[in-house]
């Protein structure tokens, strides 16, 4: 299993504003979720609780290469809902530059 990063589907609308979207890409495997809740393979990975986007669940055997990036963890996945976080563990992680 790889890292596995979900995103809203390109040109979703929020409180009136949009068409929005999420641009990251990295060489993981993306999914796009609709913007409505319930998000059902988030809440199956992570619990209702756990649903907001971007996140980027880590492959079990994902070994995290910056000490300074601790992961959560809920029903045994590691994952991280930070985009800040997320940008910098895809940057670290396959050697690439840090992204803003």
């Amino acid at each position: 299993m790889k890292d596995q990063l979900y995103l809203l589907r390109p040109g979703f609308m929020n409180a009136g504003l949009g068409p929005l979207y999420c641009g990251d890409s990295a060489p993981v495997e993306v999914h796009y979720l609709e913007f409505p809740r319930p998000r059902a393979p988030l809440v199956e990975a992570l619990g209702e609780a756990h649903q907001g986007v971007p996140v980027l669940i880590l492959a079990p055997d994902a070994q995290v290469k910056d000490g300074g990036i601790s992961p959560r963890t809920t029903n045994g996945h590691r994952f991280l809902d930070d985009e800040g976080l997320i940008r910098r563990y895809l940057s670290t992680q396959y050697d690439q530059p840090l992204a803003g």
